[in-house]
């Protein structure tokens, strides 16, 4: 065989085989996938708005829905919760407030999801076992309604939408989840958010927030502690507060909010064990701090702590009762200390009692021989005006900084408590300063500046309304205008 005859041997056996293998991309795969049923298409939403035959059911959302009840049951337990008068609870298998953050967030998920995929339209039982849906790793069950045009539509039974789906395992390729939904029989994909969602623990479910009473709602606090007991009160709302035990004296409305604005920040850890719950209410008959919160409306609310060994562990509890949703809880040991705090830590640090709106007089004593520095404002224009030494157009701006820096000067420590103590802290009848007054002269308060506090060339000791020596910032008392200089307008002044 020449040359040319094996050539022409080896151009038909590529023929052949060529033309075999077009027969089996053919015969083999492309006519047996063209027989092939066509997927299922994937639905969009996993939770239908639309009744079933009903026209736009996932395509075209009229609304979001609003969700009113969603039960999850996992292998571990099941939990219940549903929306009562704007607030989500647990029903099942306790009755609790509901951890309102985390629901919607639910809400948010179940309102969202779609599918990203259809596995199968007709599973197997060891695909079901494979994909984790043969147990279930949890079931869903959530109830809503679509509201109509004008945002209602709760109470109508057409605008009702309910749905269960089955959860399975992730698919490690994407991180999505199996999802199987009630009355359909294919098996998709959905996002892999969701599975973390639904895998909480039931009392990750529960509200966390122990300590919600607000300081502003309160008349009286009485805060009983292993050593002392602190009773706080005040005639109104608006009113400042007065402490009335262990002694008396106007109480630091900052400190007193203070504990209120701490405890927020103690939410619960955890709740007993149903096996502890009877010692800890045991233990409780003798609680270690026990806080009486009255407001000005409704019934007091108690707060009773307590620590004790549960678990093998020390741990504190806290019980809630009088209030909107008693709760029984495992808080942090701090939560003992926000509510027994010293009794003097309640003293006032605000020097002078007064509002800058009442005052119409002031009289300025500059210490030692200087002669006083006289104010009035003018009924008629009531524009200030000074009066002595010198006569005078004031300085509208300087005096209202005057007043607005007395009215807010503080303390930054009690030195001493008692009159008859300010003279050895140079605190006398002839100390410089400033009394206020009203439009009858009338004293509303006078502030006494006295000697530099030894060893503290920042602070200097200082007296306001009460009889508490005080420590005074320096910078502060040496930006007050007290200078006739300082008050008198530019041009002004003539003898009285």
């Amino acid at each position: 065989m020449n040359a040319r005859q094996k050539n022409l041997v080896t151009l038909l056996a590529a023929a052949v085989v060529a033309g075999g293998l077009g027969l089996y991309a053919y015969f083999g795969v492309m006519k047996p996938q063209s027989e092939r049923p066509p997927a299922p298409e994937t639905p969009g939403a996993l939770f239908p708005t639309s009744s079933p035959g009903e026209p736009g059911t996932d395509a075209g959302t009229p609304a979001a829905p609003v969700f009113t009840s969603i039960s999850i049951e996992r292998p571990q337990g099941k939990v219940e919760l549903e929306l009562r008068d704007g607030t989500w609870r647990i029903t099942s298998p306790m009755s609790a407030l509901a951890e309102r953050k985390r629901v919607l967030g639910l809400i948010d998920q179940l309102a969202d999801a779609k599918f990203t995929g259809t596995v199968t339209d007709k599973p197997t039982d060891e695909e079901l076992e494979r994909f984790g849906l043969k147990p279930p790793q949890a079931t869903v069950s959530a109830r809503a309604y679509v509201p109509d045009e004008q945002g209602g539509g709760a109470q109508d039974p057409s605008r009702q939408r309910s749905v269960t789906f089955h959860l399975g395992i992730e698919n490690i390729f994407d991180g999505s989840v199996y999802v199987r939904r009630e009355g359909d029989p294919h098996v998709y994909l959905a996002s892999g958010a969701l599975r973390v969602m639904l895998l909480n623990d039931i009392s990750a479910w529960r509200s966390h927030e122990v300590f919600t009473v607000d300081e502003s709602s309160l008349l009286r606090i009485e805060l009983k502690g292993r050593k002392d007991t602190v009773v706080l009160e005040r005639a109104t709302t608006d009113k400042p507060w007065q402490m009335a035990r262990p002694m008396v004296m106007r109480a630091d409305s900052k400190r007193v909010a203070r504990i209120f604005s701490d405890l927020k920040l103690h939410k619960a850890l955890g709740f007993p064990e149903p096996e502890w719950e009877p010692q800890v209410v045991r233990a409780l008959e003798k609680p270690a701090v026990e806080a009486t919160l009255v407001p000005k409306i409704g019934g007091p609310l108690r707060i009773q702590l307590v620590e004790l060994e549960v678990g093998g562990y020390k741990r504190t509890f806290a019980r809630t009762e009088g209030g909107a949703e008693p709760m029984l809880a495992e808080v942090d040991s701090n939560t003992l200390n926000v509510l027994t705090p010293p009794p003097l830590d309640f003293k006032s640090k605000k020097v002078l009692e007064m509002r800058a709106g009442d005052v119409q007089k002031l009289v300025i004593h500059p210490g030692g021989r200087g002669e006083p520095i006289t104010l009035e404002q003018n009924p008629e224009t009531n524009r200030w005006e000074v009066v002595s030494p010198l006569a005078g157009r004031a300085r509208e701006f300087k005096v209202a900084s005057l007043l607005g820096s007395l009215e807010k000067l503080e303390a930054e420590a009690v030195a001493a408590t008692g009159a008859k103590l300010g003279a050895r802290h140079g605190i006398t009848d002839g100390s410089r300063g400033v009394t206020l007054m009203d439009g009858a002269g009338h004293e509303i308060a006078r502030l006494w500046i006295g000697n530099p506090v030894p060893g503290n060339d920042l602070r200097t000791f200082g007296r306001g309304s009460s009889e508490d020596i005080y420590e005074l910032k320096t910078a502060a008392l040496e930006a007050l205008p007290l200078s006739l200089e300082e008050l008198l307008g530019q041009g002004q002044g003539s003898a009285p």
